[in-house]
Formats: structure tokens, C-alpha cells, sequence
């Protein structure tokens, strides 16, 4: 691995909350990124979706695919900048792990029902899982990751709940940056998502080939792809197009970054954290993006099937969300002995860990 000094390193991590032995086969973010494969978490992923319901089919992206497709997009612009790839795994296969069932419209259904309890927020409940939730360990609770991977994994954070989680919040009241690998899986997952959107999109028959030419960059992807491949079939076009759609993108990213990092001249990670964010696109790309985002959120997200989804995921999560309430003794017991916490986050712990699936079996049987 060619690390540049900028790069976060393992052999200088900040550490773990709970000190450890080293391995002597496997450095510190390896370590990480294995206690995350490993966790009942990670395993929950392949049943929570994206933007379909479990149930839709098989062929559309779960927070698992996703997370994998995060991880591979984020490792292959850590090696071109010299930035540490077991690093980006793992912050990248971590993310999404404390997402609810149903995706965004379950996130907004369990924040609305913990507007008066402090909110719900995903990026914020991924951490708690790693630090608290997860609970195989004797030693500790949670998975006692490296700074380095919790500092990727809380990419936001309101000011507030900032001073009560210590030195990992800092960042965030001193306005300091991450790490470079942390900012590369912000990016990362930003690309993911809008190429597996659009992909997921002409599956489900909601998209097609003549609604996405308003794209700009879709269009003239496809017109070369046409030129190339004249008798290639929809599908095949559909995916050509977007291959060439992500290798512009990231190329872009890498380019941009590159010089980004040439101009500032960083010497160590220390740099990083006091310069402004590094990992960027270009403007032009960047106005790419946001009109592919503009494009979904018109086209896929509130379409009248997805909108039938998200509103049946609000009535799951609400009811659910009632029942546990009502009567707290209805938890699992090894949810009633987190005392720690106040019940409605225990209650939100419960139901954010819970698949499509499960959801909506057990909402069936108490509604």
C-alpha cells in the first residue's frame, strides 16, 4: 500500500475507546473492518432497502449491495490519491448500519415519532450501533473500533449532540475536517446512489431510455455507447451507459481531488483536518450530480408506486413505534436491560435495527 503522508495511517491511529492488544496479522483498520463484516448488523443490511421494499423483488439494491458498492467505488479513489484503502472498507461498509427498515421514508417515519425524544437520525444511530448496540464482545460493549473509523462514520452532527459524544465530536464545534479517507466515502456513497437510483429505476419499469436523455451527462454517455454498440439491446445500453457515466464521475473526482491536495501541499493528516474539504468534483460535475439527484427526486421518488411504499412504511414504523410505547415490557429483554437511555430511544434502537421483513410481520400482528 503506497501511503502518502496525508493519509491516515494505521500505525498512528488516534485508538480505540477500549485499549487492545495489536494483531500481529491484521493493521488496526483491518481489524475494524472485520469486527464489521462480522456484526448482526452488517448481516441485517441485505433485508433493508434503498428506495424498494424488500418484498419488490430480488433484483433491486439493499443497504448491503449498496454499502459493498460504497466500498468497492471508495477503495479504487483511495489507491489513485494514496490514501489508506482498509480505512475507506471500512468506514464504507459501516455507514448505513444504523438505517431503519424501508430507507429514507422509514428514517423520516421514526424521527417524526422521536421529534420530542431528541429525533432520529441514521448517520448518528450507525455510531451508537458500533460503539453500544452491537454487544458480542465481553470485553466491551460495542464493536471498540479506531477513532479513525467512528470520525468516517459520523459524517453529520448537529452542535448539540456533538458535546455529548467527546472527543469524536470535536470536528464538529471546532469546524475542523476528517480525514481524507472519511470525505472519499462521503463522495463515494453520493455517486453510488445516483447511478443505482437510475439503475433501479429502469428495473422497476418507472424509468426509461427516453425519459433519461433530459440528462445531460446520461445523453451523452448514451451516444456513445449507440455508436459503439449499435445493436445492443435497452438493458444493454442502460448499463454501458451508466459504467461510463460512473467512470467520469470518479475520474473527475480523482482529478479534482489531485489537485486540490497539489495546491495545499498537506504533510501530514493534521493538514487535512485544518484545511477546507479536499475531496471535491469539478463544478461542472458537480452540477451533473445535483441534476441527476433533481431527476430521481422527481421521477423515482415520487412516483405514485414509491409514494404508495413510503406511505405504507410510515404506517409500519408509527404503529410499531405506538406499540412498543404503549408497554415497554414488550421489548426483547435484552433491549429492556439498556437502562442507560430513555425508552423511546431504546423503543428506536428496536425498530431502526429491524428489517423490511420483520417490520412488517410483526406490525401485521399488533396493528
Amino acid at each position: 500500500m503506497n501511503l502518502k503522508p496525508y493519509a491516515a495511517n494505521d500505525l498512528k491511529s488516534l485508538g480505540r475507546i477500549h485499549k487492545e492488544d495489536v494483531s500481529s496479522l491484521r493493521n488496526e483498520f483491518q481489524r475494524d473492518r472485520d469486527r464489521i463484516i462480522h456484526s448482526t448488523s452488517f448481516r441485517r443490511l441485505q433485508y433493508k432497502t434503498q428506495v424498494f421494499v424488500n418484498h419488490e423483488g430480488d433484483m433491486f439494491r439493499n443497504r448491503l449491495t449498496h454499502s459493498i458498492e460504497v466500498s468497492q467505488i471508495s477503495r479504487g479513489i483511495a489507491r489513485t490519491l494514496g490514501c489508506h484503502e482498509d480505512l475507506v472498507e471500512a468506514i464504507a461498509l459501516a455507514h448505513d448500519l444504523g438505517h431503519t427498515p424501508f430507507g429514507h421514508a422509514g428514517q423520516d417515519a421514526l424521527h417524526d415519532c422521536m421529534r420530542n425524544f431528541g429525533g432520529f437520525e441514521h448517520n448518528l444511530q450507525s455510531l451508537r450501533v458500533v460503539d453500544y448496540l452491537e454487544s458480542h464482545y465481553a470485553a466491551h460493549k460495542g464493536l471498540n473500533l479506531t477513532f479513525e473509523t467512528r470520525e468516517g462514520i459520523l459524517k453529520h452532527c448537529s452542535r448539540t449532540n456533538a458535546k455529548a459524544l467527546g472527543d469524536i465530536g470535536k470536528r464538529f464545534l471546532a469546524g475542523t475536517r476528517p480525514s481524507l479517507e472519511a470525505q472519499i466515502v462521503n463522495l463515494a456513497d453520493e455517486i453510488a446512489y445516483c447511478h443505482h437510483d437510475i439503475d433501479d429505476g429502469v428495473r422497476s419499469n418507472i424509468l426509461d431510455l427516453k425519459s433519461l436523455e433530459e440528462l445531460q451527462l446520461f445523453n451523452a454517455c448514451l451516444k456513445s455507447v449507440r455508436i459503439r454498440y449499435p445493436k445492443a439491446s435497452n438493458e444493454q445500453l442502460v448499463h454501458e451507459t451508466i459504467r461510463r457515466m460512473m467512470q467520469h464521475i470518479i475520474q473527475d473526482l480523482c482529478e479534482s481531488s489531485q489537485r486540490q491536495i497539489e495546491k495545499m501541499k498537506p504533510q501530514c493528516i493534521d493538514d487535512i483536518r485544518a484545511a477546507n474539504h479536499l475531496i471535491n468534483f469539478s463544478s461542472k460535475t458537480a452540477r451533473d450530480i445535483q441534476a441527476i439527484k433533481k431527476f430521481a427526486a422527481v421521477n423515482i421518488y415520487q412516483h405514485p408506486r414509491i409514494l404508495t411504499m413510503s406511505d405504507h412504511a410510515r404506517h409500519t414504523i408509527t404503529t410499531l413505534f405506538n406499540y412498543f410505547l404503549h408497554d415497554f415490557t414488550r421489548l426483547p429483554e435484552d433491549y429492556r436491560r439498556l437502562k442507560k437511555d430513555k425508552p423511546e430511544r431504546i423503543i428506536a434502537d428496536y425498530i431502526a435495527g429491524m428489517t423490511d421483513r420483520y417490520a412488517l410481520a410483526l406490525s401485521a400482528r399488533v396493528a
